[in-house]
């Protein structure tokens, strides 16, 4: 077996949008991503892709001609992760997720256009964005909030059970609470983009209303049944693995890696 083409670098971002240096870290094969056809990947929650292997992964999607030239930035999160991974423009019920905007412009104005200074490359093929548990509900709100921007969306195990009310309130309803949910119902349909869910039958235990299937997959339905209602019918535009013994971990999202790469940017 050869050695892995794939590199990591480690790159500091200041961000003014967020007034803070960000952390990141990019995987990529130097023979591959200055070709034409390069796509870019960034993933929420990046300081965890090493403990996943996305190296060896991405290197064994390649060696399998699996894969087109790839780009994948993994965003280092902050402390204060609950405030930038939330919603924007609508807080939680906690007030939670009050710099979701920021990052989102950070995403938007700052990150995409360094990137593409830094590695010489003036379009991309198709840009991606994903994230693990909040990163994915920001992954998500960030591609609804920014149309044309991201041609496929990842979410390994979305706390998609966000809401402006506390469930434990008495007029708490689910299906107008969560916040994720809201926004998909507000929004229009965009045949240009595609979504990857990922939820595991252990992410978690809680069942809000007792349905006998917990809250992760069923926020996680009821989102793609959202999508559906919105016009996102067609087979290729929505992905949906659930996992029997998947957890709320690295072991898990590691283990669904390969299915969302390969989904996403197969040749």
């Amino acid at each position: 077996m050869r050695d892995s083409n794939i590199s990591v670098k480690r790159i500091e971002h200041f961000s003014k949008h967020l007034n803070r240096t960000v952390i990141l870290d990019a995987y990529f094969d130097a023979q591959r991503v200055l070709e034409n056809e390069t796509s870019l990947l960034l993933f929420n929650d990046g300081q965890d892709l090493e403990k996943m292997k996305l190296g060896s992964t991405l290197q064994s999607l390649q060696d399998a001609y699996a894969i087109m030239p790839l780009l994948v930035i993994g965003i280092h999160c902050s402390e204060n992760r609950k405030n930038e991974y939330g919603t924007a423009h609508v807080l939680d019920y906690l007030q939670r997720g009050n710099q979701s905007s920021e990052y989102q412009a950070y995403i938007i104005q700052e990150l995409i256009p360094f990137i593409k200074i830094h590695f010489r490359i003036e379009a991309f093929k198709q840009q991606a964005i994903a994230g693990f548990s909040l990163g994915a509900l920001s992954a998500v709100d960030i591609a609804l909030n920014n149309p044309g921007n991201f041609a496929v969306v990842g979410a390994f195990s979305g706390a998609f059970w966000w809401r402006d009310k506390d469930q434990f309130a008495v007029d708490f309803d689910e299906k107008t609470n969560r916040i994720i949910h809201q926004k998909v119902r507000k929004s229009t349909y965009q045949p240009s983009v595609r979504f990857f869910f990922e939820a595991g039958q252990l992410d978690e235990t809680a069942d809000r209303n007792n349905n006998g299937i917990i809250d992760a997959i069923d926020d996680t339905l009821d989102l793609i049944t959202e999508l559906k209602n919105l016009g996102y019918n067609h087979p290729s535009e929505i992905y949906y693995l659930e996992l029997t013994d998947g957890k709320h971990d690295i072991a898990t999202w590691a283990k669904s890696m390969p299915y969302f790469i390969e989904w996403a940017f197969h040749i």
